[in-house]
């Protein structure tokens, strides 16, 4: 496929939007400011990956001419050469490619995460817990902001529910694919005859959703506040500061009280319930054409089983994609960078093959 013309396209775009972002009134409207920003970003990494392709391909032509020149020695260290700079075409056409995509409206946004012991009892609530560590350092080591919104505390330091904002860039995109049911295979710390028993949790990972995606209407919302209760301290059990928010229509309740403030503890809530209502109606959009895409990883359905954490063989399998590593003691620890990037190329694939079967029909 002859790229040229779609670039040129970009390039004249991207002076576009670089002349917008020297503008002094580029903040005026800060929602069109993002989504400037996002696109420059996109734009910019696309034409990047553009010039490596360009450059690598003239230097495979210049080694495959020099490996049939009279010099040996030289001929000998170009041929050498030859299959890393395939490789590099390669990652940069499909890069190109990928950016060529129309993107994903919602891979730059943050992104709202809710874990929930599932099946098992305590050890699933030390499950949940497990899993909310394993994203808190995830996060920590790729400069993510996390902030907890809400968290249930279970017994023996285990989490019945726990749902966090994480912030940065891209954050979405990164986090979408970890949506689904986990299930982890060990000895739990109640077992005294040391059987290994199986336990889940369920992993929700929503797009944050901004006030202007959909409108809350005063009389779709029923607020009520009432006392905290459960762990938390004094401050938290002596304060009438939860907050619990139901949204009439759908009948969606979110409950947060965390938190010792009133409004700060409403303003979670609203927060939780927005991107809720967005998942709904982009999984019912989402629905109308999903079983088109063959190349799909997954739903991202809570109750589709995707993992399996298994201890004692110190292995993780994610049955999306088949892949297996032996390294859960790193990947429960936050190292899980290898099966992200594994899911994204998946996903890729899947959408360039939609994309080229679209355009060939």
């Amino acid at each position: 496929m002859d790229f040229a013309p779609l670039i040129a396209r970009k390039a004249e775009r991207f002076r576009e939007l670089e002349a917008e972002i020297s503008s002094s009134n580029l903040y005026d409207d800060p929602r069109k400011a993002r989504e400037t920003l996002r696109e420059h970003t996109r734009l910019k990494e696309l034409l990047a990956s553009w010039e490596t392709l360009k450059k690598t391909r003239a230097q495979l032509i210049e080694n495959q001419a020099l490996v049939n020149g009279e010099d040996k020695d030289l001929a000998e260290m170009a041929a050498a050469e030859i299959p890393d700079l395939e490789k590099v075409i390669a990652d940069s056409e499909r890069a190109v490619q990928f950016s060529l995509l129309p993107p994903d409206p919602n891979e730059d946004r943050d992104a709202i995460v809710e874990i929930r012991g599932g099946t098992g009892g305590d050890e699933a609530a030390l499950f949940a817990a497990d899993l909310y560590r394993m994203y808190t350092r995830f996060a920590e080591t790729h400069g993510f902001k996390l902030e907890p919104l809400e968290i249930s505390a279970g017994e023996l330091g285990g989490m019945k529910e726990v749902i966090f904002k994480v912030t940065g860039d891209q954050v979405f995109r990164t986090l979408r694919y970890e949506s689904g049911v986990h299930r982890v295979q060990r000895v739990p710390a109640t077992e005294a005859q040391g059987r290994i028993h199986t336990s889940t949790a369920t992993v929700a990972v929503l797009p944050e959703a901004e006030e202007v995606d959909l409108e809350l209407k005063a009389d779709e919302i029923r607020i009520e506040v009432c006392r905290a209760g459960g762990p938390g301290g004094q401050g938290v059990n002596t304060t009438d500061s939860a907050v619990q928010v139901m949204h009439i229509p759908t009948g969606t309740i979110v409950r947060c009280q965390d938190g010792r403030s009133q409004q700060k503890n409403k303003e979670k809530a609203l927060t939780i319930l927005r991107s809720r209502l967005l998942e709904v109606k982009q999984r019912e959009e989402a629905e109308k054409y999903a079983a088109q895409r063959k190349g799909q990883i997954g739903t991202g359905d809570r109750s589709e089983k995707i993992r399996t954490y298994n201890f004692p063989q110190n292995r993780v399998t994610d049955h999306r994609v088949n892949l297996t590593l032996y390294n859960l003691d790193r990947f429960i620890a936050g190292d899980i960078d290898e099966m992200i990037a594994t899911l994204q190329a998946a996903d890729v694939q899947g959408r360039l093959e939609e994309a080229q079967s679209g355009a060939a029909a």
